[in-house]
């Protein structure tokens, strides 16, 4: 996620770091060349474009405005609502870690040891969901909060923060039958749990339904075709400047396309991708330290105004 302050007026023209610009550049250079082309052709052959109108261009980029509109504000919907998903899973682990530590008597037998349990279990929720989203590997930054016959048993199931939530529950259990928790408690906590999981379903939800792969297919067709057919409309009326405003429009129509690929995607590593390594970090930052620990982890920062 791209984290910088506004850039001003004369800035605006030169930032390229998180900028979708590198991507499309071919695209942009390509159609300029295609405006070339047809303006060198009507230099030498005008009488063949002396019929050729812009009508046709207009009503076409309007309806290709209105497809990559929608499309665009689909894609960002899913940004959105990703990033909803996590500041409630941020909430409910900060509430869950909360209450065990407030209601969990540390003087009595095993107390202690079961708030630890219950934090450490969150931390390795939150850094396992983030791994199983991104598809990379876990085991570094979890394997630290668990105990040793966990790890075995967690290496061989297929979904590893549903494992850990079930642990949790399990957990929870074991403070009700030793009388750690109240019933009233043990159900806060629980609610807290099962909203979770819930967050898991929806960030699952999420990664695994794209788009309508016709949709997408349909408006990048459509924007090849305009982008192939703008020269031949616009080259009477503006002559030699016309490969010009060729890459001004592949830039727009391209440059909302690749922008809606990444916002599609908002787990993924893409300089708009949300930052959930450092969410991540930072709660596990919080969590130990309400459990009174000093040795935290440093918090990520961004790195060339990007956040991971």
């Amino acid at each position: 996620m791209i984290v910088r302050e506004k850039p001003n007026s004369f800035q605006l023209f030169f930032v390229i770091h998180g900028s979708v610009v590198p991507k499309i550049f071919p695209k942009i250079v390509f159609f300029m060349l295609v405006g070339a082309a047809v303006t060198t052709a009507h230099y030498h052959y005008p009488a063949l474009f002396e019929r050729v109108t812009f009508a046709p261009l207009l009503l076409l980029g309007v309806a290709l405005s209105l497809f990559l509109g929608f499309r665009n504000n689909a894609c960002y919907d899913r940004w959105w609502e990703a990033r909803k998903q996590w500041g409630q899973l941020l909430a409910d682990s900060r509430s869950l870690s909360r209450q065990v530590i407030s209601f969990i008597d540390e003087r009595s037998e095993g107390g202690a040891d079961m708030q630890k349990r219950m934090v450490y279990l969150s931390i390795a929720f939150n850094h396992a969901l983030r791994h199983e989203l991104r598809q990379t590997d876990p085991w570094q930054d979890i394997e630290k909060y668990l105990a040793a016959n966990d790890v075995e048993k967690l290496r061989q199931v297929q979904n590893l923060p549903d494992a850990i939530i079930r642990m949790m529950g399990r957990e929870l259990g074991h403070c009700r039958h030793k009388s750690l928790l109240s019933d009233f408690l043990v159900q806060s906590l629980d609610d807290h749990i099962n909203s979770m999981v819930k967050v898991q379903a929806a960030c699952e939800r999420i990664k695994n339904t794209p788009l309508p792969f016709a949709y997408s297919l349909l408006v990048r067709r459509t924007a090849y075709l305009y982008c192939f057919i703008l020269p031949f409309g616009i080259v009477v009326a503006l002559g030699s400047i016309t490969p010009l405003f060729c890459g001004i429009i592949a830039y727009a129509f391209f440059g909302f396309d690749a922008l809606s690929e990444q916002l599609e995607k908002p787990f993924s590593l893409s300089a708009n991708g949300l930052a959930l390594n450092a969410m991540s970090r930072m709660l596990e930052i919080n969590l130990l330290d309400s459990l009174g620990e000093t040795d935290l982890p440093e918090p990520i920062k961004a790195i060339n105004h990007c956040l991971q």
